[in-house]
């Protein structure tokens, strides 16, 4: 029997998606501690992003659901560790296959998720007591990414109370670190949020938001907090022609995007090719009044198709379409099984692990009240 050579088998598993490689762990423990070696897991996940293989869109409602990004064909709902009757389950960023979630409205348990590997870990909780409780009219701002100097996965959490007159407003952040397992409070974000729930966008090591220099300013900021030296910083913008637009902020791969809504006329995505670099900035495409998309209100990139030729875009938190770079046309995409409404993140499949210092769950301990109910349900049957 032919044996191939060490370097040619590892070839072959990193081009594999994390299910059968979970599996061939236990073929044997030389192969179990290759597939959980820190260099395997880093080498799979950069190819992963680099051909765009095995990546899902992660869609939350009431529930969690996955749709596979290479058929888009149907949603499949999953069952996740912050499952409650009572509470709604939001996704605060997406992260090397990891998944920061929260249990809201009122400010519940927070954990990091592998859903490919199906690990948990549990984050402390987040303590706010010096500003008081937290209320509908305050704002929380969150944001998930890595550290890469460090090796390090964090959680930033941004307390901000806007003053009656708005003319003035207070901030309290936190950030979690997962080599630690703590909270540990930096200094206070300096700009006003004008946008309530808006996670930040992670591009590189760094968190974006747009912002605003003071509560009654108009004019649109962005916002940078570098993970590895907890600071923040702005990132230049490009010179526009008309600045009578509606401005989001999104990644596109692996690039910062700014999002121009010219409600009704058009739409356009600017890419920063450099970071930080304002002559770096150019226009991606622009959509002017598409009969596909009845309101450009709220319309976001997610990512390239395998090929680069077309974007996928998410409208109103509840309608997909494909947007053609070269022939400039619209594809409607229809999934099967999606809920009405919901926000939602990009999702590559991967074996990083949780290394943090507090408890870290597996799939049957994160997943033992789901299977209380089946049985429950089995027996009054």
């Amino acid at each position: 029997m032919a044996v191939f050579p060490l370097d040619v088998i590892v070839e072959i598993l990193l081009r594999l998606p994390v299910k059968p490689l979970l599996r061939f762990r236990c073929v044997s423990k030389p192969l179990c501690a290759l597939i959980d070696s820190h260099d395997f897991i880093r080498s799979h996940l950069k190819l992963s992003d680099e051909t765009r293989n095995h990546l899902s869109l992660i869609l939350c409602s009431r529930s969690l659901y996955s749709v596979d990004f290479a058929s888009l064909d149907n949603a499949v709902e999953l069952d996740h560790p912050l499952i409650s009757r009572d509470n709604r389950t939001e996704v605060l960023g997406s992260c090397d296959g990891l998944i920061c979630l929260i249990n809201c409205p009122d400010m519940g348990p927070m954990a990091i998720w592998n859903p490919s590997t199906r690990r948990c870990h549990k984050l402390p909780i987040l303590e706010l007591e010096s500003l008081g409780q937290v209320t509908a009219q305050d704002d929380m701002i969150y944001g998930f990414g890595y550290d890469s100097v460090n090796d390090d996965y964090k959680v930033v959490s941004i307390f901000q109370m806007i003053g009656d007159r708005k003319d003035s407003f207070v901030s309290f952040v936190k950030v979690y670190s997962m080599k630690s397992n703590s909270w540990g409070r930096i200094q206070d974000f300096p700009y006003c949020h004008p946008y309530k729930w808006r996670c930040g966008v992670l591009v590189g090591s760094a968190l974006h938001w747009v912002v605003r220099r003071m509560p009654e300013d108009t004019a649109n900021l962005i916002a940078a907090f570098d993970l590895t030296n907890e600071d923040y910083k702005l990132v230049p913008q490009p010179e526009f022609s008309d600045n009578t637009f509606h401005m989001y902020i999104a990644e596109l791969g692996g690039y910062l995007c700014i999002l121009c809504n010219y409600d009704p006329a058009r739409f356009e995505v600017w890419v920063m090719k450099d970071y930080r670099v304002k002559e770096s900035w150019s226009k991606l495409f622009s959509i002017a009044q598409p009969e596909e998309i009845r309101s450009l209100d709220f319309v976001v990139p997610l990512a390239y198709s395998k090929s680069g030729c077309e974007v996928l875009l998410v409208q109103e938190h509840y309608k997909f379409v494909s947007y053609d770079l070269e022939h400039k046309t619209i594809k409607k995409i229809n999934i099967l099984g999606i809920p009405n409404e919901f926000d939602l993140a990009v999702c590559v499949e991967s074996l990083v692990p949780l290394n943090g210092g507090g408890k870290t769950y597996g799939k049957n301990q994160g997943y033992e009240r789901e299977k209380k109910k089946k049985k429950k349900k089995k027996k009054k049957r």
